[in-house]
């Protein structure tokens, strides 16, 4: 997943990941064209340099790969490998110039082989593209290939971030004995079905669909693309590249705008994007038609994700950010792998990196880190040192000591702006501790008399609002990326937000001394709809003693999938009660003296998750929607809750 739709691909943020740019590149400065050649010709230097290597999969489909190896190595050297469905062409054909190549060069300086792949069906690789790249068996074909190779030492180590980790761990799964070490980075939608969390890729959060996937689609499904012939030589190719890097240039999109068509099967035809695995019917093992799945569909087990009843056996380094869209299923994927890989070994050596940013941002991190407007300090890490320790550990057998001093869970705390390390996840130390949701049925806006409490009212007293479809609550920064200009992620402000009518705010007294809040957090609910089918959204936030409202964390339910994801939907009667948990939340803030814990609920986040229409249908194919009247009870009988994960040291 990937920030396509700001014109230029993110890179993935260690030292071994490859950049992918779809985009017209700015004009390079002469300083910068010099500096291009003179890192080729230290490359070509240092390394054998084989481009366009087409690797053959079982089916005679082949996948193009660059690879590039020590030249002067005494013997068989282990292979950092990197899968991709972005361009990693070594020339810039825009600039006429070499790509910038330094994770290459630096992974052949530290003696390794550094290979960088597309997955089927994008640039010069053949077949049809599916998302996560599938078939698994090309990831197993891949690594078969590599023990083939004389110069390989017969451990390969596979990294990247975003959709450059998300088909590691799937891949994983095969234990294929060359694959002897992952660093997988915001790799969330390559969890499908993991504990309780069925979001089948990040394309789902409650049931309902998170629309970042959308906007990326508009890049990634053109199915119909500029190839070379079949039997083209590996000569040809390499100097082909030289003139056709095969990078679409995708036509603008003003994303604000078109995620708000409707009806959403419809929306990337209405900017005239390729057809593709989104909408349609496609020759790929999923099948296509994404949209009009459900959580549990059968399609969703025959692609790229990772699920709980697959086995998991490669020592792995997670690393995640708490603005990432996918921070929850990241940390189920890092306990199932801790708690539930397939021996001792593995679970010995699971580690995990928590980082205060968004999407695949963690080296741009700095001394003074800003996360949309709130400051985090320096939230700088050392991963140059991490990433090579671990691949030096587990790839050359050398003894680093790394995993001496390395802690199981390293987490940075907002608010105190401060790592951590603790020995698990949650903290040790850490125990729930529970508020009730209270009001006089006037919680609506920051100005209403919404309150979090010690224990719940006596007697209900519902706060009620409308939701319309058509005029949803517009997303302000969270937890997300990846659409344009529809969506900032990060930290923001929530106060102008507040205002509304259609938001229920609920706060806690100041706290009187400081409070650690790390780890997940879980609301329960007591909602009535008059519609048989309705969103509940919940924001958790810090508000500092001005009043400053930062957001934390997000979530949603939609009503039908209440009972489990695994199920037929199920229908609300009109005025009848139902319990409802949403989450579970995650982060690790410090709420000092004065501060306040706060949340938001609401019946739309829109455009970060789509809008119920409210009418019980598929949601899909509708234009038209039903306002709806929502409730939240609290009392004794309906016990309204946010309990929250209190580190006490």
């Amino acid at each position: 997943m990937r920030l396509q739709i700001r014109r230029a691909l993110l890179c993935a943020t260690l030292a071994v990941a490859p950049c992918a740019v779809l985009a017209q590149p700015a004009p390079l400065t002469p300083e910068q064209r010099q500096a291009r050649l003179a890192q080729l010709a230290e490359l070509e230097r240092v390394a054998i340099i084989e481009r366009k290597v087409m690797i053959p999969m079982r089916d005679g489909i082949r996948l193009q790969a660059d690879i590039y190896r020590p030249r002067n190595a005494p013997g068989p050297v282990p292979i950092v490998f990197s899968r991709t469905p972005y361009n990693f062409n070594w020339w810039d054909v825009r600039n006429g110039v070499p790509r910038d190549q330094s994770a290459a060069l630096e992974a052949v300086r530290r003696g390794y082989a550094y290979v960088v792949q597309n997955e089927r069906g994008h640039f010069f690789s053949e077949g049809n593209w599916d998302i996560l790249g599938p078939p698994l068996s090309d990831g197993e074909d891949t690594f078969s290939w590599f023990q083939r190779q004389p110069w390989f030492n017969g451990r390969a180590g596979t990294i990247g971030c975003s959709s450059t980790a998300e088909w590691q761990m799937a891949v994983a799964s095969r234990d294929h004995p060359a694959h002897a070490a992952m660093i997988a980075q915001g790799y969330g939608a390559g969890v499908g079905r993991v504990g309780g969390w069925y979001e089948q890729g990040n394309w789902y959060r409650g049931g309902a669909v998170q629309m970042l996937f959308i906007a990326w689609l508009y890049g990634e499904q053109n199915q119909v693309r500029p190839t070379f012939p079949p039997g083209t030589t590996q000569e040809e190719l390499v100097r082909m590249s030289k003139y056709f890097d095969l990078a679409q240039q995708a036509p603008p999109v003003d994303w604000a705008k078109a995620l708000r068509h409707l009806p959403m099967q419809d929306l990337l035809k209405a900017i005239d994007a390729p057809r593709g695995i989104y909408a349609d019917s496609m020759p790929v093992a999923t099948g296509g038609r994404m949209i009009q799945r459900v959580p549990n569909s059968p399609a969703w087990y025959r692609g790229g994700l990772y699920h709980d009843d697959m086995p998991f056996a490669v020592p792995s380094y997670w690393f995640m950010s708490w603005y990432d869209v996918s921070v929850g299923p990241n940390l189920a994927m890092f306990q199932h792998a801790l708690t539930k890989g397939k021996d001792e070994e593995t679970r010995r050596h699971q580690y995990a990196v928590i980082a205060p940013v968004t999407h695949c941002a963690y080296t741009r991190a700095t001394e003074n880190t800003v996360v949309g407007e709130r400051v985090m300090g320096d939230a700088r890490l050392d991963y140059r040192a991490m990433t090579w320790g671990w691949f030096d550990t587990f790839l050359k057998g050398e003894r680093t000591g790394l995993l001496d001093t390395l802690p199981r869970v390293r987490y940075f705390t907002m608010g105190s702006n401060r790592w951590q390390s603790a020995p698990s996840w949650p903290p040790p130390g850490a125990a729930p501790v529970t508020y009730y949701l209270a009001s006089g049925g006037r919680a609506n806006s920051r100005f209403g008399d919404g309150a979090l409490v010690a224990t719940p009212p006596a007697k209900d007293a519902p706060d009620v609002f409308t939701y319309d479809p058509a005029s949803p609550v517009p997303s302000y920064g969270g937890n997300v990326c990846c659409t344009g200009n529809a969506v900032q992620a990060g930290s923001f402000d929530q106060r102008h937000m507040e205002a509304r009518q259609d938001i229920l705010v609920y706060t806690t007294e100041p706290f009187t001394e400081g409070t650690e809040l790390s780890g997940p957090v879980t609301v329960t609910l007591y909602v009535s709809s008059d519609r048989k089918d309705t969103d509940f959204t919940v924001k958790l936030l810090d508000v500092e003693p001005d009043g400053t409202a930062w957001n934390l964390d997000e979530t949603i339910q939609r009503m039908r999938w209440r009972e489990g994801y695994d199920r037929e939907p199920v229908w609300m009667e009109k005025g009848k009660v139902y319990k409802v948990t949403l989450g579970p939340l995650n982060t690790s803030n410090w709420f000092g003296p004065g501060h306040r814990l706060r949340i938001e609920v609401s019946s739309s986040n829109f455009p970060r998750f789509d809008r119920n229409m409210n009418t019980g249908g598929d949601n899909y194919s509708e234009t038209t929607g039903l306002v709806a009247t929502n409730r939240v009870h609290h009392s004794v009988a309906y016990p309204s809750s946010v309990t929250i994960t209190v580190v006490r040291k």
